[in-house]
């Protein structure tokens, strides 16, 4: 497969034309010094980092996967990993958008994000160490008592200790309110917990002194369900250096991210910590877990780049019959295939989804900084409603996007692509777990039209929805922009219809709105991009005629192809809406037979 590059110059346009990130993070409490200069410098080294360190060990990686040794319960990581975390962790990456109080640089999302994104790009298996290690800071930081921060924060800023999540049973994943996990009072303000975790990413390894474990436990006659739900903090080692009884019981052996352990977790009245209020865990632990989401979202969106950076290259190369339309390059044996209209279909998905997901992701992470910093209590709420009803848009139509583009960059190379050493195959397989891991993408249709829509009888999609009326009130007059606006504009009218009609059927029949939820997350997907797309393109015809033309016509000319090929998928999402339950519903579970 070709060698990644980060795309610093889409980058650019996205923080610096699209999102105009100056505008804003300078101007908010403790980012005066986030200046557009800093975040270049930082965007530069990370793409070094990320092109040189971590690309070059991902099919390395995936080939030699992670070691367990049951005799000391032990995880090797593969060769260059733990080195390449040791360089990350020089360079301060870890604690980029941290607190300084405890050592962190203090950056904002909108410039951590994007390095996010370079490294689910270059290795999403690696990069997932670091990651689950910046969820566990942030849950201790939001909800840990002063001297749990005190001894905990410090550590996983600096990397040397690493953290993780563990929610997962072996007989419950999604309905957590099931778990048997069990916390009994010591006595001395600590708890005995005793059960089994599965499926812990990151859950053993090498590559740090420390592993801290972040465990959903019950307390004694806690209620049932989910409101029964402690979280606890639970270290491998102890702030004195004992080991407390936590293991690991085995690594799973996985379609993709062979790379990162994926640990059974047995704790035997290990000694653990609780933190936030007792039943109330899984509030706190929703901290890391919407912070999850979005990196979800992230790797859909790297494997996209990687997959069309691959295809791409692939297409200007691969010499394969002539041009419909006569030969284009008469002096080579047979025509580039990405002369081929059904070669440029993929190539145009591929580009048109992850540029849209770029966007949207920086979009959500300047709403995070200013829900987070913002001195106006009304932009923080309206910046909180808007990151909370986009969540599970950018996980799960972003990873099914991601999902495809990767499937796509496989067809471009035809036979080449199912065969290991182009390694498009392993962005597939890697890509695949991001649609089912943090909550399955069903489960965010679910999120986003049962909580984010429906039980606040659509007020945040109502906000969003002022947003695109604004952007299509604005340009309304505008001929450049006719073809955008005006199919947006009337898909915005369209979804309000859309809603209203799930909201009335939901109330005679719940089934309703899980029927509709995946189609209409995809729907508001689809409107978000197109919203998206057609600010890019205002962007770009303001920019032409200024010396880059080239990439400026290009936005205009994919944000075209958006509207015209793959925008249309609402027409049989509102169609399938429409249908209801009954033809999911009607027919008996024991005439589901073989």
């Amino acid at each position: 497969m070709p060698a990644y590059k980060a795309p610093l110059r889409d980058l650019d346009f996205v923080l610096n034309e699209l999102i105009k990130v100056q505008d804003i993070i300078p101007t908010l409490p403790g980012y005066e010094d986030a200046t557009q200069d800093i975040f270049a410098s930082y965007l530069e080294a990370a793409a070094q980092f990320c092109e040189n360190e971590i690309a070059p060990l991902n099919r390395s990686g995936d080939e030699e996967g992670c070691e367990f040794n049951a005799a000391d319960h032990s995880v090797k990581t593969p060769a260059g990993f733990k080195q390449a975390y040791q360089q990350f962790c020089e360079l301060g990456f870890t604690g980029l958008d941290c607190d300084p109080a405890y050592g962190g640089q203090g950056m904002p999302k909108t410039l951590a994000f994007p390095i996010m994104e370079m490294q689910c790009s270059a290795n999403v298996a690696w990069s997932m160490y670091p990651g689950l290690s910046h969820g566990a800071y942030a849950a201790i930081h939001a909800h840990g008592t002063p001297e749990q921060k005190d001894t905990y924060l410090p550590h996983l800023v600096d990397g040397s200790w690493t953290g993780t999540m563990c929610l997962t049973e072996p007989h419950c994943g999604t309905d957590l309110g099931l778990l048997k996990t069990k916390a009994e009072p010591n006595g001395d303000g600590s708890y005995s917990i005793t059960g089994t975790k599965i499926f812990i990413s990151a859950g053993e390894h090498d590559m740090s002194d420390n592993i801290i474990h972040l465990v959903l436990a019950r307390l004694p006659d806690a209620p049932k369900d989910v409101k029964g739900i402690s979280l606890f903090i639970v270290p491998k080692f102890h702030a004195d250096g004992s080991r407390n009884p936590v293991a690991c019981g085995a690594l799973e052996h996985k379609m993709g991210i062979k790379a990162n352990a994926t640990a059974v977790i047995n704790l035997d009245n290990a000694k653990g910590y609780l933190i936030g209020e007792p039943n109330k865990g899984l509030s706190c632990m929703f901290t890391m877990m919407n912070a999850a989401r979005l990196g979800c979202g992230m790797q859909g969106l790297g494997i996209g780049e990687a997959s069309f950076q691959g295809a791409l290259t692939y297409a200007r190369e691969r010499l394969q019959m002539r041009a419909l339309a006569g030969a284009k390059f008469p002096e080579k044996a047979a025509d580039p295939i990405i002369v081929h209209p059904d070669v440029r279909r993929m190539l145009l998905t591929q580009k048109a989804y992850t540029e849209a997901g770029r966007a949207l992701t920086a979009l959500l992470a300047l709403q995070l900084d200013i829900e987070e910093k913002h001195p106006d209590a009304d932009a923080r709420q309206d910046a909180a409603d808007l990151v909370a009803l986009l969540t599970p848009v950018a996980k799960a139509f972003m990873t099914d996007n991601g999902f495809e583009a990767a499937n796509m960059g496989v067809q471009v190379f035809g036979g080449h692509g199912f065969i290991r050493e182009w390694g498009m195959e392993q962005l597939v397989r890697d890509c695949r777990i991001s649609q089912l891991y943090e909550g399955t993408n069903g489960i965010q249709a679910i999120d986003l039209l049962g909580r984010k829509v429906l039980l606040d009888q659509g007020a945040k999609l109502r906000k969003f929805s002022k947003q695109i009326h604004k952007f299509c009130e604005a340009n309304a007059g505008n001929a450049q922009l006719a073809e955008f606006v005006g199919p947006l504009s009337k898909l915005l009218k369209e979804i309000g219809e859309t809603t209203m009609g799930i909201g009335m059927a939901s109330m005679m029949d719940k089934d309703e709105a899980g029927a509709a939820a995946t189609d209409f997350l995809r729907l508001i997907g689809h409107i978000t991009y197109a919203w998206l797309w057609a600010r890019m393109a205002e962007v770009a015809y303001s920019k032409l005629g200024g010396g880059d033309d080239a990439f400026y016509n290009a936005k205009i000319t994919t944000a075209r192809f958006y509207y015209a090929k793959l925008l249309p998928e609402v027409e049989s999402l509102k169609a399938k809406i429409k249908t209801g339950a009954k033809p999911l519903m009607s027919l008996q579970d024991e005439h589901f037979a073989f």
